[in-house]
């Protein structure tokens, strides 16, 4: 996962997904209707998110939320954000993401 620029106030973010942010990080998952691959990246950020205490995962329906999908520039589903408590984006990955590499990810927002 690499490191992303974006993000903003946590209030603001947090509007913008609809949804809070997590205590620690917040894992945030563009995914489309017809995406295999996104189905299991819920799958392995919801066990991450689960694990890691303080961590939340949030799911966005890129086609509905177009908006915000050209704000932060995701070309591709599934794309990952990695946002630390404040809401700043701090890794992004696209593409069907390992448990291990999600886990190493969080490292950059806790």
């Amino acid at each position: 996962m690499n490191a992303g620029s974006g993000g903003g106030t946590r209030t603001g973010l947090a509007a913008e997904l609809g949804t809070g942010l997590g205590e620690r990080a917040t894992l945030v998952q563009f995914s489309s209707a017809f995406c295999a691959p996104c189905r299991a990246t819920r799958r392995v950020l919801g066990e991450v998110a689960d694990m890691v205490p303080g961590v939340t995962h949030v799911e966005i329906d890129a086609e509905a939320r177009l908006d915000l999908v050209r704000r932060l520039g995701i070309e591709r589903t599934p794309t990952v954000l990695v946002l630390d408590a404040d809401g700043r984006v701090v890794r992004r990955a696209a593409g069907q993401p390992r448990k291990a590499d999600v886990i190493a990810a969080l490292g950059a927002a806790l």
